[in-house]
């Protein structure tokens, strides 16, 4: 209770300190627009972000001089992420206007805090002054109002909100104050007046953090993949083995074949000597015998004496 009450207390402290230190900020940032309008043209947009001090990197800072009527009979089709409608008024009447753009990037949160809200998109400012003479420094802003229509902030850069988490549009007027409306269009907000705009969401309704993952185990292949690579392997082994039976075969068949060469000149040779001259057959009784029917050699003395 005591630390509530204390910030409670503190709270309005904190948030004079933080809007004069925002007004700070516009002013030195106005001073460094008004430097890049060196003899400038009326309706052309000057970006002085270059001219920054090291600092302030990360913010980006425009300016555009107007004439009052022209602002108010043409207004201003596209000046960054601003279309400013006809009609728009400038109050105490000057004849010149410069309207300054911001760009507060990552210092929105720095300038513009907002408990318990987060930032989608950083905060756009545009501010208008006196464009009478460039070389004023200090100086106040204008009241600016859209008598017609509303003027539009489209936001380039935006995160997407969390699941379940509604985006709305903020205002931070000169005074500090901040009021939320609904989005007008896709990252666009509209507004009546000049200060300072961006798109937030609760962090009241943002996701608690995942849990931290544990160890995963390693993930096992497919069914299908384990039966490719079975098959694969069946078949690798199937054909060392077919290739090993074929080559015990050949060494078989080479062993086998002289001793069949030599088995057949053996059946030949038989065959040729049965194949020699027939002997005549005789019959004796009812049994029929090879019987001889000429001699071949005539039989002779063996002495010399011989007719």
């Amino acid at each position: 209770m005591r630390l509530l009450l204390l910030l409670f207390l503190l709270l309005p402290r904190l948030r004079a300190q933080s809007t004069s230190e925002a007004r700070s900020l516009d002013a030195i940032l106005q001073e460094y627009a008004y430097r890049a309008l060196v003899r400038p043209t009326t309706g052309t947009i000057y970006n002085a972000t270059s001219e920054l001090a090291s600092n302030l990197t990360g913010i980006k800072v425009g300016a555009l001089r107007l004439r009052s009527g022209s602002l108010r009979r043409r207004g201003v089709h596209s000046y960054n992420e601003f279309e400013i409608p006809r009609g728009v008024i400038e109050k105490p009447y000057v004849k010149r206007v410069v309207l300054v753009y911001q760009n507060l990037g990552n210092w929105s949160h720095r300038y513009y805090p907002l408990p318990n809200y987060t930032y989608l998109a950083p905060v756009l400012g545009l501010l208008a002054y006196n464009g009478t003479n460039l070389s004023a420094t200090n100086l106040s802003t204008l009241n600016v109002t859209a008598s017609l229509d509303p003027i539009r902030v489209k936001f380039n850069h935006v995160k997407d909100p969390p699941l379940g988490a509604v985006a709305r549009c903020v205002y931070f007027d000169l005074l500090g104050s901040s009021n939320f409306t609904n989005l007008t269009g896709a990252n666009t907000c509209s507004t009546s007046t000049q200060g300072h705009f961006s798109i937030v969401v609760e962090s009241s309704v943002l996701p608690p953090a995942p849990p931290p993952a544990s160890p995963t185990p390693p993930a096992l292949p497919p069914s299908g993949t384990s039966t490719k690579s079975s098959s694969k392997v069946g078949v690798i082994v199937g054909s060392v083995l077919g290739g090993l039976v074929l080559l015990l075969l050949l060494v078989l068949l080479l062993f086998w074949l002289p001793k069949y060469k030599q088995k057949k000149n053996i059946q030949r040779m038989e065959r040729a000597s049965e194949a020699g001259e027939a002997l005549h057959m005789a019959a004796i009784g009812d049994i029929k015998a090879p019987a001889a029917t000429v001699t071949r050699t005539q039989p002779a003395l063996e002495h010399e004496y011989a007719p």
